[in-house]
């Protein structure tokens, strides 16, 4: 029997370049039967329609886009109980792709189409992140808290660049125009300390920011988190550091603390930008000091 697929399309993705894209995929779909396409119209409106997808009946739903689609289909996803729950498939086409790689999807398109319909579910971990408002939210990749939520946040107004060298760009800018290291207390299932931290970056996936290495031993499918802390150092060292971010061996400076983790709660003495899988949970203008962070083992079925 044919798989019933929807197909979500973010024609916004890769900076608006998804487009030409996601037209050469077309002949791909009607070859294997077809599928049902929608295309998001503004922020969020992936989860409304992968919620309906899942209600619908739908076999697997499919993200045609970059990270931030994915991000919204897994919340919407999430709103259905598990045993009404399909699969999710992927087809990359953003600037970063960083969900996809890191669970073994093609980033060849084409390629990642055809495992649409003839790939295998693969069960892997969710996060989430509750704020000191009551605010849940499902994360699939990483959690930046501090210096790459800041990060994030400049990406978005680089139009001319795209993929790792849009996010480079955004590094050195944050570098150079935000230096903030607040006070944050941690404490998790298996430890706790305090310092002043430039960046808390919190990991289901070893990559980010198109090919940043930030928690190198970070496995989707091990029922644990991975965290990745720079405590406050020179600007300076933060450009020593960016190389090693890449390659994946910073932990091995001072300045730099790595660790593992299936609960964790924060306190910061003061409000704190936050990302969620690139996705901005908490802006410039952040009220939140305080957040639980959980994960949820083989909560989702990735079609690989």
């Amino acid at each position: 029997m044919r798989r019933r697929v929807k197909l979500i399309f973010n024609p916004h993705a890769d900076r608006g370049r998804a487009w030409s894209v996601a037209s050469s995929l077309q002949a791909i779909l009607e070859r294997h039967g077809g599928g049902d396409w929608a295309s998001t119209e503004h922020p969020g409106h992936a989860t409304q329609l992968a919620e309906q997808a899942a209600r619908d009946g739908y076999d697997t739903v499919a993200a045609v886009g970059g990270d931030g689609t994915v991000h919204e289909i897994v919340n919407g996803l999430m709103r259905v109980p598990q045993d009404r729950r399909p699969p999710l498939s992927i087809v990359p086409i953003g600037s970063g792709n960083d969900f996809a790689n890191n669970v073994g999807i093609s980033m060849d398109s084409e390629t990642a189409m055809q495992k649409v319909y003839a790939g295998e579910p693969k069960a892997v971990d969710l996060g989430s992140i509750t704020d000191s408002g009551g605010r849940t939210e499902f994360w699939d990749n990483t959690l930046g808290i501090g210096f790459d939520a800041t990060v994030t946040i400049y990406s978005y107004k680089i139009t001319r660049l795209q993929g790792f060298s849009m996010y480079l760009w955004a590094v050195i800018q944050t570098i150079l125009r935000n230096h903030e290291a607040p006070h944050m207390s941690v404490t998790t299932d298996a430890e706790a300390f305090e310092d002043d931290l430039l960046m808390l970056t919190l990991c289901n996936g070893p990559r980010e920011g198109g090919g940043f290495l930030v928690a190198p031993d970070a496995k989707p499918d091990d029922g644990v988190l991975q965290y990745a802390a720079i405590r406050r150092v020179s600007r300076a060292m933060m450009f020593r550091l960016i190389p090693e971010v890449m390659k994946g061996t910073h932990g091995r400076f001072k300045s730099v603390r790595l660790g593992q983790f299936r609960n964790l709660k924060l306190q910061s003495d003061r409000p704190v930008r936050i990302h969620t899988d690139g996705e901005i949970f908490a802006g410039f203008t952040s009220e939140i000091d305080r957040l639980e962070v959980r994960i949820h083992p083989h909560e989702l079925r990735v079609i690989v």
